[in-house]
Parts: C-alpha cells; structure tokens; sequence
C-alpha cells in the first residue's frame, strides 16, 4: 500500500501538487471556522474525495500507459479548478457573517472616478453591443482551451506544463482575494438585478447567457434582487476574469501563438464587459491587472519549486 502512495505521489504533476496544497489549505480553514461554516464536514471530505482523484488519476495514467488517461490527467486541473471554485462559495459568507465589502469597492471607485462606471457606462449602452460582450465574457473559459490545445501541440509540452500551473496559480490567487473582500458586485448593489435584461437588453443570445453564467454562480433565475444577491458568490474582488484574461493574452504572446491576435481581441472584449455588464467594479478590474502581473512574475520559480518534486513533466 505504501509502495502503491509512492508510486502515484511520484505521478503528480507541480499543478498537481499545487492544488493538493491549496485543497489542504481549504480544509484548515473549514475546520478552523467550524463554528460558523455549516458544512464543513462535508467541504473536507470534498478536499479529501478531490486529493485522492488526483492522486489516482496520476497514478493509472502513469502506470497503464494509456494516452487517454494521460491527456485526462493532463487537462483535469481545469475541471478541478472551478470545483474548488464552487466550495469557497460555501466558506466566504458563512467566515464574514454574511458581510459584504461592496460599499468600500463602490467608495474606491468614486475616489478614482468621481462616479459609478456602471452607472455611467449605462448611457452608452446598446442591444448589439450588449449582446457582444456578453458573448465575449461567456467563453471565458474558451479563451483557456484554445491556447491550452495550441500549447498541448508542442513537442515535450513543457509550454503547455507551465501555462497549465501558471493559469492554475492565476485562479488560486483570485479566490483568497475573495476570501478577504468578498462582494457579490455592482450589478446587486447599484442596479436592480431583476431588472437587467429590460436595462440591458441584447438582440438574441445575451438573455440566455447571462442565464447560463447566473447558474454556475449559483443564483436562481426570475427572483427579486435581494434573493439574487444573498445567493451569489462572493467573486468580486479582484476580477478573476480581468486577471486571468490578460495572463492568457501574454502567455499567448510569449509563445508567438497562432491565435494570439484573436485572443487579445477577445480579451480586450471581456475585459470591457466585465463592468459594461456591471459585473465588475473598477477597482476590481485594477486589483486583477497587479494580480496578473505578479503572478506571472512569481510562477515561474513557483513552478520551479513544484516541479523538483514532481520530475519528469510531461
């Protein structure tokens, strides 16, 4: 049995081993706040149930050879990533006492601007540019595949091994910036969320979308504001998809992708959305540009230090 541990802890990939630790992370922490975390229990044996797919994953995909199971072990830290977001949506609220930061995130914007840019970007507003960047900010995720699949294609996938930790790292850092300013944002707190598609309409796909990105935040379709509100994540501060939008479009660069030129149009897109569709403060979107930059400026001996443990990458 003990042979067996080793064999597949010598399987783990740095991004592997990074999510391990954050998921060990989690797991303090949910048994440090018990008192106020009703679920705690079950959160980690979640943590445990996600530690040891990942270590069996490793572990057969090595063992057996198969190119399928590689290629699942070689992409499953995108899938473990948005499980490990939805668990910190169960932590945050509960921590706080149901506290939110979002009249300081609203007061820094007025110290910046002057104004609510939500509020004032609502003039501007029109059905088919609305339906444009609803489209851009729902293939979010997208963004990540697409260059995901570029890299994957080169040989030794040692590009690919470190966008993957890099990207992971990206996530990582946004969600303890939850932790520590969780707000549910503008389109709760300076709009009436009920009303969105009557102040914000779009021509055909934007109802729906905004529908499909409302279920993976948990919040509930055709209910008042304040019940909205109370249910969704607290994934504000900072703006995950500024932070992670810009990282993309400079890995993308960095590599001299192919698809470079489309992501940053994309990018730049999604980034414009983010408070277009009162997602998103700006001082969100300011804090996820300096997370960006900082993490790209630490993952590389990040990774490094992850991968001393974890040799040969494929």
């Amino acid at each position: 049995m003990v042979s067996v541990f080793h064999k597949c802890a010598a399987a783990l990939n740095s991004t592997d081993r990074i999510l391990i630790s954050f998921w060990i992370f989690l797991a303090c922490v949910s048994l440090a706040f018990c008192a106020r975390i009703p679920h705690w229990p079950l959160l980690i044996l979640s943590n445990l149930g996600a530690i040891l797919i990942t270590f069996t994953l490793a572990g057969i995909s090595q063992s057996t050879g198969s190119k399928w199971l590689r290629i699942s072990h070689d992409w499953s830290a995108f899938v473990l990533v948005f499980f490990t977001f939805k668990q910190t949506h169960y932590m945050i609220g509960p921590i706080h006492g149901g506290r939110d930061f979002d009249p300081l995130l609203i007061a820094a914007d007025r110290w910046l601007l002057g104004t609510d840019p939500t509020v004032w970007l609502a003039r501007f507003s029109h059905p088919g540019l609305t339906e444009l960047l609803q489209i851009a900010y729902t293939l979010f995720y997208a963004y990540f595949i697409i260059v995901g699949v570029e890299l994957y294609r080169k040989p030794g996938r040692r590009a690919f091994s470190h966008f993957r930790f890099t990207v992971v790292c990206g996530f990582l850092f946004s969600y303890i910036g939850y932790f520590f300013l969780p707000a549910a944002g503008p389109r709760f707190s300076l709009h009436d969320f009920s009303k969105i598609d009557s102040e914000l309409p779009g021509i055909l796909l934007t109802s729906i979308l905004r529908r499909f990105v409302n279920f993976f935040e948990s919040i509930p379709a055709d209910v008042p504001n304040s019940i909205a509100q109370a249910a969704a994540q607290r994934d504000v501060f900072p703006s995950g998809h500024t932070m992670l939008t810009l990282m993309v479009i400079i890995i993308a660069y960095r590599y001299r992708l192919r698809v470079r030129h489309l992501i940053f149009l994309a990018g730049l897109l999604l980034i414009a959305a983010t408070v277009y569709l009162r997602y998103h403060y700006l001082i969100d979107l300011i804090a996820g540009t300096v997370l960006a930059l900082l993490c790209l400026a630490t993952s590389k001996k990040l990774h490094a230090g992850f991968r001393k443990a974890s040799e040969p990458e494929r």
